[in-house]
Order: structure tokens, then C-alpha cells, then sequence
């Protein structure tokens, strides 16, 4: 990893349909819509790409409709993105949906694939008994908001003493 941090370190930027070819960091999320198609109301999403550069730049690199997700589908949006010009990606953000590492993998081999905080958050809270998930949540917060991987350790191991 540390060699592939150094690369980006040393790319300059060249000419492509995405202003960047090289992203450190990828977003995809979604937002829910009721939209009236044919009289009747259905829930699409509109599926938002995000992107960090290595120019330290946030980026939106599209925006996708579409009435149900899946790794068929995101291997459709990583082949777009690549035919756009985007070369690698370093880290992918995902939300842990079955197929899609692989679809990431098929199209960029050396990404690194990790799993969205708010998402592990989301299913770790599951084993959490409903009464204590208000105090859990603000016990968990000193977690991943602590500003060192050291403070994060002492709050964890707070964490797990309650």
C-alpha cells in the first residue's frame, strides 16, 4: 500500500474526460426518491459517485438512476467510470452489498475495498439491546471521533469495561 501511496504522490495529471485518471478515495452512496412513472408512484434511487483526488479535491464523478441495486449494476457503473478515464482507485468505501468487492476487483484489481463506518455501525447496532443503544451510540461516538489512533484505543477499551 505504502508503494502505491508513494505513486500517487508522484502522478501528475494528465488529459481525460474525468478531470482526475487516479482516485485515493470512492464514495458510492444513494438517495431515495418517490418518483411518478405512469401514473403510479415507485422508489427509484439516484446512486452519487464521490470521489477524493489526489490533488486533496472532492469530486462528483456521476450521478446514476436506477429502480433496484446490485453488482451487476456497479460493474456497469465501473466499467462507465473507466471508459471515462478514471485509471485506479485506491480505497473504495462500500456499504458491504454481495458482489460488489468483486466488481470492483474485476475492474480495479489493486483496490483496496473497506467497509463504511456508518454501515458497520449500522449492523453492529443489531446486537445492542434497544434500551441501552442511546448510551452505546454516545459511548461509540469517542470511538471514531477521537483524534488519534491512541485515544481511540482508550475509548474503545472503555468501551468494552460498560
Amino acid at each position: 500500500m505504502l508503494l502505491r501511496i508513494s505513486y500517487y504522490r508522484n502522478y501528475n495529471p494528465g488529459e481525460s474526460v474525468i478531470s482526475t485518471r487516479f482516485i485515493l478515495w470512492f464514495w458510492p452512496g444513494a438517495i431515495h426518491y418517490k418518483i411518478r412513472e405512469n401514473g403510479h408512484y415507485v422508489i427509484k434511487a439516484i446512486y452519487t459517485i464521490l470521489a477524493l483526488t489526489i490533488e486533496g479535491k472532492k469530486e462528483l464523478l456521476g450521478l446514476y438512476l436506477l429502480d433496484a441495486e446490485g453488482a451487476h449494476y456497479w460493474l456497469n457503473v465501473l466499467t462507465d467510470l473507466q471508459n471515462r478515464g478514471v485509471q485506479d482507485i485506491l480505497i473504495a468505501c462500500v456499504d458491504g452489498l454481495k458482489g460488489f468487492s468483486e466488481a470492483i476487483e474485476m475492474i480495479y484489481p489493486d483496490t483496496e475495498v473497506q467497509l463504511c463506518i456508518i454501515h458497520q455501525i449500522r449492523h453492529s447496532m443489531k446486537y445492542v439491546a434497544s434500551k441501552n443503544q442511546k448510551a452505546f451510540m454516545s459511548d461509540l461516538k469517542a470511538v471514531y471521533k477521537a483524534g488519534t489512533k491512541h485515544a481511540a484505543e482508550i475509548a474503545l477499551d472503555d468501551l468494552d469495561t460498560k
